[in-house]
């Protein structure tokens, strides 16, 4: 029983390792690369370095760095709320796992049906991943939602999830799709579907990368009014921002903080919507049904076959 306990704690330890671990390592590679800078500083992402390629160059940026450091810390996470999980008993990190899990299948159901029951894993990975790289700016990291790079991927890879889906009833009721309500209205569904991921992007990506590029500003802006305010004090008092105390501290409780996170949310939402709205539902079950009937007919015609023999 003692040995369970020891392994149980040893367990909990290593999980919580591989939550800290991967983002102090970030943190500790862009303080030994980060160039010098002076003034404001508004910038993309560090390209640490670049590996060779046939047809173009990979350049490994501070956005691939964060975005694999944000994806193992979420792993630990989810390995130390779930670690010891049992029926019968309660404990702290369960009722939270389970409130997570209650709370993805409740926005999966209202927003996409009784089909999609399965997708609440998917959801909330693109939320966690959305806000806690988000969130990363926090530590001083560059957040990847701040990259367009990283938004256009995950875009990509919903578009395909989307497309999958609407292609349920066969390409060619696909293809059929874009001629409605009428034919003629067929490039304009073109664009709009190729729009789609387009959109998503730079909602996205815009919003994020808005709120960083505004509390730099006006953090800079704040230290410029210090200096002109107090610059005449002797010494340490002259230099210090006193304008910068609480202000951006309070900005970041929203860019930081509740623009990261409702982005991230807005981002799960449309991904619902987007692959709920463009699955042909009612046409989907009568095609099922009607292989079913077909299979059944098949089945019956063996059968009476073999009678016949």
């Amino acid at each position: 029983m003692k040995d369970k306990k020891v392994s149980f704690i040893i367990l909990d330890i290593l999980f919580i390792f591989m939550m800290i671990a991967p983002l102090v390592g970030a943190i500790i590679l862009k303080i030994l690369t980060a160039p010098l800078s002076e003034g404001v500083s508004v910038s993309g992402a560090q390209i640490y370095f670049t590996i060779p390629m046939p047809l173009q160059d990979l350049p490994i940026t501070e956005s691939q760095v964060v975005s694999l450091a944000v994806i193992i810390a979420i792993t630990g996470l989810c390995l130390y709320l779930t670690h010891g999980i049992r029926a019968g008993v309660k404990t702290k990190r369960q009722l939270l796992a389970e409130w997570i899990v209650e709370f993805v299948d409740k926005m999966v159901k209202e927003n996409m049906g009784d089909y999609f029951r399965g997708f609440g894993p998917f959801i909330s990975g693109i939320l966690a991943l959305s806000a806690f790289s988000s969130l990363s700016s926090l530590l001083g990291l560059y957040p990847p939602t701040s990259d367009i790079n990283i938004i256009a991927g995950w875009s990509i890879l919903v578009f395909i999830l989307i497309t999958y889906y609407k292609m349920k009833c066969g390409p060619w009721h696909y293809i059929k799709s874009f001629g409605e309500p009428v034919k003629p209205l067929a490039p304009l569904n073109i664009i709009s579907e190729i729009a789609t991921p387009v959109s998503m992007t730079f909602r996205h990506y815009g919003n994020v990368l808005s709120g960083s590029v505004i509390s730099v500003l006006l953090a800079t802006a704040l230290q410029g009014l210090s200096a002109m305010v107090f610059g005449k004090l002797p010494g340490f008092l002259g230099d210090f921002g006193w304008f910068r105390i609480g202000i951006p501290a309070v900005m970041s409780l929203y860019f930081d903080i509740f623009s990261g996170c409702l982005q991230a949310y807005i981002f799960a939402v449309l991904t619902m919507l987007y692959v709920a709205g463009g699955f042909p539902e009612d046409e989907y079950q009568r095609r099922q049904f009607r292989k079913m009937q077909k299979k059944a007919e098949k089945t019956k015609a063996k059968e009476e076959g073999k009678a016949l023999l």
